[in-house]
């Protein structure tokens, strides 16, 4: 394999840690969030549990084998209401988005094409958990302490 194509796989993996992460967080979102917004996290939830989905089909696609969801993630801050939840909510997005900018950068054709969408998708989404945007998401949170998804735990 290439180093390219190692890059490639490299950042479809962290995507797919990053998508695992995040459907535990909206599982999270969704006990706490109010009835005004529980539909729109279950199409967040959704949304991830596809991209995880294909995620691990390319990632066996260049005969890798695709990381495994951990037990359990650390939570960023505690969840306790639903403005956390939304918060949360919000912080999962910036966490996916950052991800997908560096699958963006790694892949190419449809790969990266796939990955600027998904990145689009999630920029979309924490825009409506958080009610304002940021100049380019994906990046401007790298700067700060979302760099990561949520940390797995034992």
């Amino acid at each position: 394999m290439s180093e390219a194509e190692n890059r490639e796989l490299d950042a479809l993996q962290a995507a797919l840690a990053a998508e695992h992460a995040a459907v535990y967080g909206y599982g999270v979102v969704g006990g706490r969030i109010g009835e005004g917004r529980r539909a729109e996290a279950r199409a967040a939830y959704d949304a991830h549990r596809a991209r995880r989905d294909v995620l691990a089909r390319e990632v066996r696609d260049l005969g890798g084998r695709p990381v495994a969801a951990a037990a359990g993630y650390a939570l960023p801050f505690a969840v306790p209401d639903t403005g956390a939840a939304v918060r949360l909510a919000a912080e999962l997005e910036d966490r996916v988005a950052g991800v997908y900018s560096d699958l963006v950068r790694a892949a190419g054709g449809e790969r990266r094409a796939a990955a600027a969408e998904a990145l689009r998708e999630a920029a979309v989404r924490a825009v409506r958990w958080r009610g304002g945007s940021v100049a380019f998401p994906g990046l401007a949170e790298r700067a700060g302490t979302a760099s990561a998804p949520a940390t797995p735990t034992a």
